[in-house]
């Protein structure tokens, strides 16, 4: 086969096959595709698209590029993949409710990608925590804490690795065929019986049109299905934050409040729902609402705590971390309130805004060399619709001086519109789409 060839069938609008894009996918990892023809691939791609069967044979041959893990446990094998927002530790939670209900949850998470915090960043804010465990590593905390939560080796899906590169120089980035596949190749890698996937929708996510996150979730529900692994997305709302601190040891803190001090709201609420559809779709419940129960009471009663303490400690973290958590936790030397400028109700958030001011603390990358601040972030931010009156708290910031202090206050307070009357709250859960 020749990459010109296949490169000349896509710009001309013609669908290659799967052998053809399964060549491609090996020129990718093995370096024998250049990288003029892996940008002019992800550019005619992104112009001409490639239809539903192309798109899932794409993502095998991305998914087959490397090593693709099988699973002998007593309990089916599931996982959840969020397309990112602002508070969002739905992970930590949702994974070890899970393992307690009987499930494993093989979890390969990602870091921080533009303004949206990343679950890797989040659990090394935790002294000692390990995220890059080799693979019989990874199959021992799986299989004796029933989640593990860890980083891609450079054997899972080494052709979208290639690619993601390529497109991020290339403006191609927004293609959906080529977010579907670079999403699910990754996820499909780890051998995964069921997947949910959570696409947020609102000024905190990527998808900010409910036309943009519908064709996203139907698309990625569609490929997994064609590729063998059955899925269903959830649409969930990120037009504030989901829990109420963004940054790495603060979303941690969240976490905790949920799994060990009783706190429900709609980090809570969102992680049964999406539990929920994973424990239906997986046999371990007799349907959604059943699920969501199952995940509700796994957390109240604790054993999602425990499930979370063993997975941490497997991956090298403190062994008491659950009952000394707050010990264990970095803080930032600057604490700062920011106070309301005037009275009103709390009527929107520019989410991606408040996401760029953690990164600008320091609790996020600039560029791919810098090392993240687990102190910093912004914590009790207020809730959207919340009636403020003139000096009230808005939220604090946590950094490590006081010039970024500053910088932050003029950032956050840009980002939070107030005004003379309420909003209209929109709901946690917009749609499902899928089983």
């Amino acid at each position: 086969m020749d990459a010109r060839a296949i490169i000349a069938k896509l710009r001309m609008g013609e669908v290659p096959t799967a052998e053809e894009l399964a060549w491609f996918a090996v020129g990718l990892s093995d370096q024998s595709v250049s990288d003029a023809q892996a940008g002019a691939f992800a550019m005619a791609v992104c112009l001409n698209g490639l239809g539903a069967q192309a798109r899932s044979d794409l993502t095998v041959a991305m998914r087959d590029s490397g090593d693709c893990l099988s699973w002998d446990l007593p309990g089916p094998v599931v996982d959840k993949h969020s397309t990112g927002g602002i508070g969002d530790c739905v992970s930590l939670v949702l994974a070890p409710a899970l393992a307690a209900c009987g499930a494993y949850i093989p979890m390969i998470s990602g870091r921080g990608l533009g303004h949206t915090g990343g679950t890797l960043d989040k659990l090394e804010a935790i002294p000692g925590l390990r995220v890059d465990l080799d693979e019989d590593a990874f199959r021992r905390v799986v299989k004796e804490a029933g989640a593990a939560i860890v980083s891609a080796s450079a054997n899972i899906a080494p052709a979208d690795k290639r690619l993601y590169a390529v497109r991020d120089v290339t403006a191609t980035v927004e293609s959906l065929d080529l977010i579907t596949a670079s999403i699910l190749s990754k996820k499909l890698a780890a051998g995964l019986e069921h997947l949910v996937l959570d696409v947020k929708l609102g000024s905190g996510a990527l998808m900010k049109s409910p036309d943009e996150a519908r064709a996203l979730a139907s698309s990625l529900v569609q490929t997994a299905d064609l590729a063998g692994c059955p899925a269903t997305a959830v649409i969930s709302d990120m037009s504030a934050p989901l829990a109420p601190s963004l940054g790495n040891a603060l979303e941690i803190a969240e976490v905790m409040r949920v799994l060990c001090d009783g706190q429900g709201g709609r980090l809570l609420e969102l992680s049964a729902a999406l539990g929920g559809v994973l424990l239906d779709n997986a046999g371990l419940a007799k349907d959604v609402e059943t699920g969501v129960a199952m995940i509700v009471e796994a957390v109240s009663s604790g054993r999602a705590a425990e499930a979370f303490g063993k997975m941490i400690y497997a991956q090298g973290g403190p062994v008491a971390f659950t009952e000394n958590w707050r010990r264990f936790l970095p803080e930032a030397s600057v604490i700062r309130e920011v106070p309301a400028p005037k009275a009103g109700f709390i009527a929107s958030f520019d989410g991606e805004a408040l996401g760029l001011a953690v990164i600008g603390l320091g609790g996020g990358r600039q560029v791919e060399s810098d090392v993240v601040n687990p102190a910093v972030g912004l914590s009790d931010v207020v809730e959207l619709g919340a009636k403020v009156s003139k000096g009230q708290p808005l939220l604090r910031i946590h950094a490590a001086r006081e010039d970024a202090a500053d910088r932050a206050v003029r950032q956050v307070l840009a980002a939070i519109t107030i005004s003379e009357t309420a909003p209209d709250i929109p709901p946690l859960i917009h749609e499902r789409i899928g089983a």
